[in-house]
C-alpha cells in the first residue's frame, strides 16, 4: 500500500524533474529584473527599446559588477533590443532602420555602444561578428541614483533627441537625429 507521504514526495520529485517551478498560486515566479520598454517618436522615426531592468540592490555597479572593458548588455536575462523605423544618426554615425540587440563596453572615460544585427540574444552570449555599428559615448555623473537600470528620452525636439542609459549614478547619453526625408 502506498502511503500519502510517498505520493507527496513523488509529486515534488516529478515537479522538480519536469522543471515545473510555480508559486502556490500556480503562476510562474516573478523575475527580479522586470521587463521595461520605452518608445519615442522623433520626426518620422519611431524608436522603441525593450529590456529587462536589473536592480542595483546596494552593489557597486560599473567597474565592479559590470567590468570595465568587457562586453555587457544593458539588460538582464536577454539582450536589450532597439527597433528603429527609419534611418537615424546616433552620435553622428548612421544606423539603418531595423531591430538590433544593444551591447556596451563600459570604461571610466568612454563607452563603446554596439548595435548588433542579431536582435534576440541571451544576455551572456554576445553574437560575435554581427555588429552593424559601434559608437563612442562619454559617461556623465548623475545627480540622482537610479536603482533600476532605465532608458529614457529626456530631450526630444522636432528632429532630434537624447537617449540616455541610466543606472546607479552613471548616465550614458546618445544624440539621435532623424530627418523626415530620406537624405540620411
Amino acid at each position: 500500500m502506498i502511503s500519502r507521504r510517498s505520493i507527496i514526495l513523488a509529486s515534488f520529485a516529478g515537479a522538480a524533474l519536469c522543471g515545473c517551478s510555480r508559486h502556490a498560486s500556480g503562476q510562474p515566479p516573478v523575475r527580479k529584473s522586470q521587463l521595461g520598454s520605452v518608445m519615442q517618436q522623433v520626426a518620422t522615426t519611431k524608436i522603441e527599446l525593450t529590456y529587462r531592468r536589473p536592480v542595483a540592490r546596494g552593489r557597486a555597479l560599473f567597474g565592479e559588477l559590470v567590468k570595465w572593458g568587457k562586453i555587457w548588455t544593458p539588460s538582464a536575462d536577454s539582450a536589450a533590443r532597439i527597433s528603429i523605423s527609419t534611418p537615424i544618426t546616433i552620435n553622428g554615425s548612421m544606423l539603418s532602420a531595423g531591430t538590433y540587440s544593444m551591447w556596451a563596453i563600459p570604461d571610466s572615460a568612454s563607452w563603446t555602444i554596439i548595435f548588433n544585427r542579431q536582435a534576440v540574444a541571451f544576455h551572456l552570449s554576445y553574437p560575435q561578428g554581427m555588429d552593424i555599428l559601434r559608437i563612442q559615448a562619454t559617461p556623465q555623473p548623475a545627480g540622482d541614483h537610479a536603482e533600476s537600470l532605465m532608458f529614457a528620452f529626456p530631450m526630444v525636439d522636432a528632429d532630434s533627441a537624447t537617449l540616455q542609459l541610466h543606472w546607479g549614478k552613471t548616465i550614458i547619453p546618445m544624440s539621435i537625429r532623424s530627418k523626415p526625408d530620406s537624405s540620411l
